[in-house]
């Protein structure tokens, strides 16, 4: 038995038996610590140790990658494991057979089903892809025993400095991922992502207010999916469902829309102001090839994504508030206003640069006209805002945005304080006529016929 006291100089010099057989050296501190030098001269810790009638070999690191001091240390610890009557080997052995991290997030994203039974989208897929891809790095090739929980509040912190929300959604994720494979059997162990405190999250409480709503109805009816949007503001359900609805779901006569699944996991009764049904019985022609009421082109077979219609229809809205503005302190004539409308029914990005342009010159306050911080979901609030103004109590307004908690709803307390059918036609009403538009059947003409709608001033 060839022994050494081991540096990091004495493991250097050593060199491959000349035979081509593989050289086993011991330290000569510490007990059953060895190395492993193979022909090739690659050089490897070991803890060796007999167990029963075999040798048992716990492979440590490669050398000089684990310093001699590393060796020494690991080894104690497998040794006090041996002890202790457990096999390291083993359960390394057990270790290399385990799924990486990377792997069974590959089955995660192919095999999960929601609440309702179905897959995940092509969205959702893409966009755990994208969390993979840009922060989880450094975890992906591991074994899901190897991942420590201080290695998922490390990721945290560090997503954190860049956005706060995408950090919750790195944690989310993973933990997601532990208990999938826990699921399958794939893993037995403790998630390193439990527990893990997320940021706080900031309240936010942006709804379109009553000198905006003119603006947004005028520029949502400008748009092709004008009735995608009315639909979201005058029912208040989440996106999701609205891109999803079907004809089969929706009772016209009894005002009803019925979502099997929400996200809380629940389904809901939406009802349905007679704006909204003018807007559906209008649209149902055009549909006839189609279960949904708003049909896609992909596997879906509904709409999927309504951001870049969106990101118009609030540029086309501020720009027109600017326009009113300039009107209004007589820096704009009626020739220059046409103008403008071409240009912006023309090209309406270059719109928005030169009039934000003037805008900025004339120093002209950008909270006065930027409508492009409100969100698709905004609509939702909006709702559910307008039925706080207007007299709703919060378990009504709760029960109509299918709120899980009342927490949820809570914001709305800070409002202007019973069914639910006539808060939300109420809410409507009032909506409406903020934005100029009196009657229901000028809802859907709008868009259709262009004499409904209104110019602001």
């Amino acid at each position: 038995m060839e022994r050494l006291k081991f540096s990091k100089t004495a493991l250097l010099a050593l060199a491959p038996r000349e035979d081509g057989k593989r050289r086993t050296v011991y330290d000569a501190e510490t007990p059953k610590l060895a190395l492993l030098i193979t022909k090739t001269g690659a050089k490897s810790f070991y803890v060796l140790k007999r167990v029963g009638a075999s040798m048992a070999w716990v492979k440590l690191g490669t050398f000089p990658d684990m310093t001699v001091e590393q060796a020494r240390i690991e080894a104690k610890l497998i040794i006090g494991e041996f002890a202790a009557g457990a096999n390291p080997a083993t359960a390394k052995r057990a270790v290399r057979k385990e799924l990486t991290f990377l792997e069974v997030f590959e089955k995660f994203v192919e095999e999960k089903r929601k609440r309702d039974g179905t897959y995940l989208s092509d969205r959702t897929k893409r966009d755990y892809r994208d969390v993979m891809r840009l922060y989880l790095e450094p975890i992906k090739s591991r074994k899901l025993s190897q991942i420590a929980r201080s290695e998922v509040k490390a990721i945290h912190a560090r997503v954190t400095k860049k956005s706060a929300t995408q950090a919750d959604r790195c944690v989310i994720l993973i933990s997601s991922v532990y208990n999938f494979a826990a699921d399958l059997e794939l893993f037995v162990g403790t998630n390193p992502a439990s527990r893990i405190q997320k940021n706080p999250a900031p309240e936010r409480d942006r709804f379109a207010q009553s000198n905006e709503l003119p603006y947004l109805f005028a520029a949502i009816a400008e748009s092709a999916m004008s009735d995608y949007f009315l639909l979201s503001l005058l029912t208040g359900a989440r996106r999701s469902n609205i891109q999803e609805m079907a004809w089969r779901d929706i009772d016209m006569e009894a005002g009803i829309w019925r979502i099997g699944m929400t996200k809380n996991g629940t389904p809901q009764n939406v009802t349905l102001s007679p704006e909204a049904i003018t807007v559906l019985k209008a649209r149902k022609p055009t549909t006839i090839d189609s279960p949904f009421v708003f049909p896609g082109t992909g596997k879906t077979g509904h709409l999927v994504e309504p951001k870049k219609a969106w990101a118009t229809i609030l540029r086309r809205a501020s720009v027109c508030r600017i326009l009113a503005l300039l009107e209004a302190e007589g820096r704009l004539s009626e020739t220059e206003r046409l103008i403008a409308d071409k240009l912006l029914a023309d090209t309406p990005i270059k719109a928005e640069r030169q009039y934000r342009a003037v805008a900025d010159e004339l120093k002209i306050d950008p909270a006065t006209y930027d409508m492009t911080d409100l969100r698709i979901h905004d609509l939702r609030r909006t709702l559910g805002s307008w039925q706080a103004k207007t007299g709703a109590s919060m378990a009504i307004i709760g029960k109509s945005l299918n709120h899980k908690t009342h927490q949820a709803t809570a914001i709305y307390a800070r409002l202007d304080l019973d069914p639910v059918r006539q808060s939300v036609n109420t809410a409507t009403q009032a909506m409406l006529e903020a934005a100029g538009i009196k009657k229901t059947a000028e809802v859907l003409p709008m868009k259709r016929e262009q004499q409904a709608v209104r110019r602001p001033t």
